[in-house]
């Protein structure tokens, strides 16, 4: 059965071409044919999809009709599914299972999709690359000697390679965008607060959110309808305006459309063939009468480290909980503090001990005013920087990353050059705004993306943006070599 988007999909099964349970089985058969290349999956429960597909071939038969009803989807692995592991990507929770769904998986749930599998990540969602997962890299199905980004890896190679039409994956300061622009599929940032976080395994709290991720644009807003709303469980989620406008999505209107241009992303240290590609894109929305317009966000250049600070600081803090007493790994020690360090240094990698020993010290007595203080100061100066641009246009449109994607172990000897892959995707979630990536076209044979910044609680209207943008060109719908 050929790779088809979301749409297509649920098209055919709501026509009774096709059944959930032969989508579940197909897609159980690509992942054993491709996955021992790409690696993007690290656990499955193939009974329990199948008797989840069954059952949503029973409520399509009774003439139920639901966006996500029988549509496969991959998850993340830091999201609790009940009874699967949520291994964060990391050693210290072997043998961990879920003991109830995120908000958002039971959401799907109760909808009627399909779950899959529990995609790789980079170790508690710390990383750019794909390369920080204990149970090693995911590849890039566009050229497997090269990263997919990270952290949600798994997540967008699923897509990319046609597992399943959607998957959900988390973004901190990227995390869905900077794989999908390297994998050439579309992905959600959404406005904080949008998707609820229960369930999710937290990594910095003021900054993590549950990212869906599909082909186009009209497949996310299948997932998003569903999924998004306030949740008694997560004190910090909202409901999301125009969110009826999903159930019947359309694209938008381009034709006078304020797109600024902010030129503090467009300057030194942009790949010349991102540059084009981007461009391009940009006159694809002109054409349709969208106006071009330079703004500027002058506190551009303290993002990296200003999210690294407040990331650090609150990583910090929540994985504090991951010390063998009652999650997961836990090691031989002569007594309790003993145990607590073994299974700290047995259990977690290199990179996650640098972030929490970072954010240790940024919040240590002499140091907090002086760096995680001054941080959350620069965050307001960012989120100003936003509001003022948000008056003079509609939408932000700005590179996901400098680049394409990297060769595997170019950047993990240097923490610096792999934290500066995030410098154009960190600073949307600083102020809390919706951002989406979608494919703007290929350099050298790679994708590259082009990415799309909202005010708060414009998610449909970014959504539309995107669709209309896709049914006038077509990179989203090319297919990965390993993968045709």
């Amino acid at each position: 059965m050929a790779v088809g988007t979301a749409v297509d999909w649920r098209e055919r099964l709501d026509a009774g071409d096709m059944s959930s349970e032969s989508l579940v089985l197909t897609a159980f058969d690509r992942i054993r044919q491709l996955d021992p290349h790409l690696h993007a999956i690290l656990a499955m429960d193939e009974a329990r999809s199948l008797q989840v597909a069954r059952a949503a071939d029973a409520r399509l038969l009774a003439g139920e009709r639901s966006p996500v009803l029988g549509l496969p989807i991959v998850l993340k692995d830091n999201l609790n599914w009940t009874g699967l592991p949520v291994s964060c990507g990391s050693r210290v929770l072997d043998g961990y299972r879920a003991p109830y769904d995120a908000t958002v998986v039971g959401r799907l749930l109760q909808a009627g999709a399909v779950p899959l599998a529990k995609a790789n990540m980079d170790e508690f969602a710390m990383g750019s690359s794909g390369e920080y997962s204990a149970f090693g890299a995911a590849r890039n199905p566009w050229d497997t000697s090269r990263v997919p980004g990270g952290s949600s890896s798994g997540s967008v190679v699923s897509v990319a390679a046609g597992y399943a039409p959607l998957a959900l994956g988390s973004d901190t300061g990227g995390s869905v965008r900077l794989p999908a622009s390297f994998c050439n599929v579309t992905a959600l940032r959404p406005t904080y607060g949008v998707l609820s976080r229960f369930g999710l395994t937290a990594m910095a709290s003021s900054l993590d959110q549950v990212g869906p991720v599909a082909a186009t644009a009209a497949d996310l807003a299948l997932a998003l309808g569903v999924m998004a709303g306030r949740d008694p469980q997560d004190s910090t989620s909202s409901d999301l305006p125009g969110a009826e406008r999903l159930a019947s999505f359309r694209p938008g209107d381009l034709k006078g459309l304020r797109i600024g241009l902010p030129r503090e992303y467009f300057g030194e240290g942009l790949e010349p063939g991102v540059r084009s590609l981007l461009e391009q894109a940009l006159q694809v929305l002109a054409g349709q009468g969208a106006e071009l317009r330079e703004v500027s966000l002058p506190h551009t250049r303290y993002a990296i480290d200003t999210y690294y600070l407040i990331c650090t600081s609150e990583v910090s803090s929540n994985l504090s909980r991951f010390d063998g007493v009652r999650f997961g790994r836990r090691a031989r020690g002569g007594n309790l503090p003993a145990m607590i360090a073994e299974t700290r240094d047995e259990g977690l990698g290199a990179e996650v001990k640098r972030r929490i020993l970072l954010g240790t010290f940024c919040l240590s007595k002499g140091y907090y005013d002086a760096f995680y203080l001054k941080a959350m100061k620069a965050r307001t100066l960012i989120a100003r920087d936003f509001e003022q641009a948000f008056e003079a246009v509609d939408v932000l449109a700005t590179p996901v990353s400098p680049g394409v994607a990297f060769p595997f172990g170019t950047k993990t000897e240097d923490p610096l050059a792999m934290y500066l892959a995030d410098a154009f995707t960190v600073t949307a979630p600083l102020a809390g705004l919706p951002c989406l990536s979608m494919p703007a076209g290929f350099t050298g044979g790679l994708p590259a993306g082009i990415q799309l910044i909202g005010p708060a609680f414009s998610d449909v209207m970014l959504l539309e943006t995107a669709h209309a943008f896709q049914l006038l060109t077509a990179h989203h719908l090319a297919t990965p070599p390993l993968s045709a």
